[in-house]
């Protein structure tokens, strides 16, 4: 790891060539700005080469600091072959400090809660980097992560109710919205950091500021569709729904992920929110089936909440139709163990959606 912070430190002031987590690695020169070639599928699985300037990391990371209330130690508990991850280690070297590193295939709460306990008093503030999935886990423990300064929160949108519980608990969790084209998150707590600026138009989402890509390698039509400029100012469209309210962004959900059934139009993120509120729902992801009736069915894939109630059909259905209508309510409910990812917190809705089309319901 301190190695790594190194070759990070070298490829972020210039004097170390640009790094990359893919495997292989691509065969291509890369601009003297680029200091991180990053691997991103965005929701649809299709592989793609994010170049990240240094300029952009720097940026990012100092504006993280900024609003976080300076430099400091930071815990790795996220894999460096994603943008967070590396960000954390971005973060690490501007500030002179290695950071704590977590290594494993899998992250268990209960020996990072171990090795927390067992760090030294902190002279610098602490702080963490982790996925909704984590901050669950981590519940069943929170004491010694009580201790940050702040935990990041990103990756995939956090359910309120899991936010209310952890903040309730003494963590001091700030959400992150963002992407691997900016440098990762860039408003936090629905506000934009430092430089960013934040535009909704029609609904869609686009973002601008120091810390967007320089583009894709080697995929000039990618560019064109994810940026564009608008009067002098470069901007990338996220391809997520969201509005402004006083100025805080509240992310909908993706625009594709809109489903039309009975010729009514739903948006799984939101159904999936009133799912997470229910005490016998820890994760939810809402995909579309196709339907003779409906056209689309409404499915609601769950992982239950360890200790609560089994999730119920009818149960789900009631507490949507109050919510949000009747159109979106669930037709089918499959309890699952886990739901399938495409990269850390971030669900593989089309997996999703193909486990539902064959699963049992309850």
């Amino acid at each position: 790891m301190a190695d790594l912070t190194r070759r990070v430190a070298a490829a972020l002031d210039g004097t170390g060539p640009a790094l990359t987590p893919l495997a292989p690695a691509p065969a291509a020169t890369v601009s003297a700005e680029v200091a991180l070639v990053v691997g991103t599928s965005g929701s649809t699985g299709e592989p793609r080469a994010v170049l990240l300037d240094a300029a952009a990391l720097v940026a990012s990371a100092e504006s993280t600091h900024a609003r976080l209330g300076g430099p400091g130690a930071w815990l790795l508990c996220l894999p460096l072959h994603h943008v967070a991850g590396l960000q954390v280690v971005v973060r690490s070297a501007l500030a002179g400090t290695d950071p704590v590193w977590f290594p494993g295939e899998r992250f268990d709460p209960a020996a990072v809660a171990a090795q927390l306990r067992a760090l030294p008093p902190a002279r610098r503030p602490r702080y963490a980097s982790l996925v909704p999935t984590q901050l669950h886990r981590i519940l069943a423990d929170p004491g010694p992560w009580t201790d940050l300064e702040a935990i990041l929160v990103g990756g995939a949108a956090t359910p309120p109710a899991l936010l209310e519980r952890a903040r309730a608990a003494g963590l001091r969790v700030v959400t992150t919205y963002g992407a691997t084209e900016t440098c990762g998150g860039c408003v936090y707590d629905g506000r934009p950091l430092p430089g960013t600026r934040v535009a909704v138009d029609d609904g869609a989402v686009r973002l601008a500021g120091p810390t967007l890509a320089r583009g894709y390698l080697g995929r000039p039509d990618l560019d064109a569709a994810a940026f564009e400029v608008r009067d002098g100012v470069r901007w990338y469209r996220t391809g997520d729904l969201g509005r402004l309210v006083e100025g805080r962004l509240e992310v909908l959900g993706r625009a594709d992920d809109v489903l039309v059934t009975g010729g009514e139009k739903v948006a799984p993120a939101a159904v999936e929110a009133v799912l997470a509120e229910l005490p016998s729902v820890a994760q939810a992801c809402v995909v579309g089936v196709p339907d003779e009736e409906w056209g689309t069915a409404v499915v609601a894939v769950v992982v239950p909440r360890p200790g609560g109630p089994a999730p119920v059909l009818a149960d789900a259905r009631a507490a949507v139709r109050r919510t949000l209508g009747p159109a979106a309510a669930p037709r089918r409910l499959v309890v699952v163990d886990a739901l399938p990812e495409l990269g850390p917190g971030k669900i593989d809705r089309a997996a999703v959606a193909r486990l539902a089309s064959r699963a049992e319901t309850r």
